[in-house]
């Protein structure tokens, strides 16, 4: 059982592992050069640059093995399912994760504050590539690319809070420490759980085991992202406990939260160029996210939209149950998320090539599928 007012003090704690690297580097004058040495360390198997500081040396060392712990046969499991419906979490974090993350006041704030309201494309696109490389085979082993990943975030989670403190916009008192520990534990549930709701949601089945699963990793993840093992729930029914009590129960309504998701709105309106498909990305939200944050974050409703996905969400429903014995019902379903997937990499990039990594597992996978959402 997680103990609420433990979660309720991560609201003061950062990760004294990276903060410690971000002060040495930021006294020493030495965060750009390190930033263009990181860019070209993207492998979990490659070696640590020699020209590294010692400081951002010894934390590489220090964070690159998974807990003790980790169960490795449940991340495999956790990989078959992403590769049959990955597409599918992916639909589902770019309409219904990215909303929830704006309803949380603070996050939001300092996402604003970090990034400005104008740029969701750079969230997405840095969370799409985190989740892909988190679900390759065998991503915290060698051939995979996700330690490098989550060792890069801790370090930047760790300039926010530095820079942010630093610059007196930021009430430490009030609000606690920017990117604080109880700020991941949410997020963490927001791309997890939340996302397996949002699933069921638009109809997709997803069974209790691969559930439990994919939260797994999650789990392995926020260990690794320094996040206190304790503040993390063990089992799936506790993380939505946990979820509704924490996370949900801090949802609401905020000036930065709403600019960012009409911003997000707008990114997405380009999927669908023309009048005849206005308010479809609008009907999408609502379909995934609780009609309360819907509008605390002002997402415009739509009658004629909403109807049509509500209609499809029971399409959807359908053909997930005909899909074991339905080769066509399968392949109706993974191409829709493939499209779905593969405009939101075209949009986030402005039609141009895409820069998005898929493990080459994944792609091998999603590419026999006739589902890979990005051409070799």
């Amino acid at each position: 059982m997680i103990d609420i007012a433990a979660v309720e003090a991560l609201k003061f704690q950062g990760d004294p592992l990276a903060d410690a690297v971000v002060a040495d580097l930021v006294a020493t004058g030495r965060v750009e050069e390190v930033n263009r040495v990181l860019e070209h360390f993207r492998a979990n198997d490659q070696p640590i640059p020699e020209q590294l500081p010692t400081a951002v040396r010894e934390f590489l060392v220090a964070t690159d093995d998974p807990p003790a712990w980790a169960d490795l046969d449940r991340v495999a499991r956790a990989y078959e399912f992403f590769v049959d419906d990955g597409v599918h979490v992916a639909s589902v974090l770019t309409f219904g994760a990215m909303v929830n993350c704006y309803a949380h006041a603070r996050a939001s704030r300092a996402l604003t504050l970090t990034h400005g309201l104008n740029q969701p494309h750079r969230r997405l696109s840095e969370t799409s590539q985190f989740v892909l490389h988190m679900m390759g085979r065998d991503a915290f082993g060698t051939g995979g690319s996700f330690v490098p990943s989550i060792q890069k975030t801790r370090l930047i989670h760790a300039a926010v809070r530095h820079f942010l403190t630093a610059s007196g916009r930021w009430d430490v008192a009030a609000d606690g420490v920017p990117v604080c520990q109880q700020d991941m534990v949410g997020a963490l549930l927001i791309f997890s759980v939340q996302v397996i709701e949002g699933m069921r949601r638009i109809g997709i089945s997803v069974t209790e085991q691969e559930a439990a699963d994919y939260y797994y990793v999650w789990r392995v993840t926020g260990a690794m992202l320094g996040i206190p093992v304790d503040a993390l729930p063990e089992t799936v029914d506790e993380a939505r406990e946990l979820s509704a009590t924490l996370v949900e129960a801090a949802y609401g309504p905020s000036p930065e939260g709403v600019t960012l998701t009409r911003n997000l709105l707008a990114l997405y309106e380009k999927l669908f160029p023309g009048k005849l498909f206005d308010g479809v990305v609008a009907a999408m939200i609502r379909q995934v996210v609780d009609p309360a944050v819907a509008d605390w974050m002002e997402v415009p409703r739509s009658r004629g939209w909403a109807g049509v996905v509500r209609a499809g969400t029971r399409v959807v429903r359908a053909l997930e149950r005909s899909e074991d014995n339905s080769a066509l019902a399968a392949a109706v379903l993974d191409k829709a998320g493939a499209l779905l997937l593969g405009g939101s990499v075209r949009t986030l990039i402005n039609g141009q090539s895409t820069t998005l990594d898929i493990p080459a597992d994944l792609r091998e996978r999603w590419t026999a599928a006739g589902t890979c959402p990005v051409r070799p």
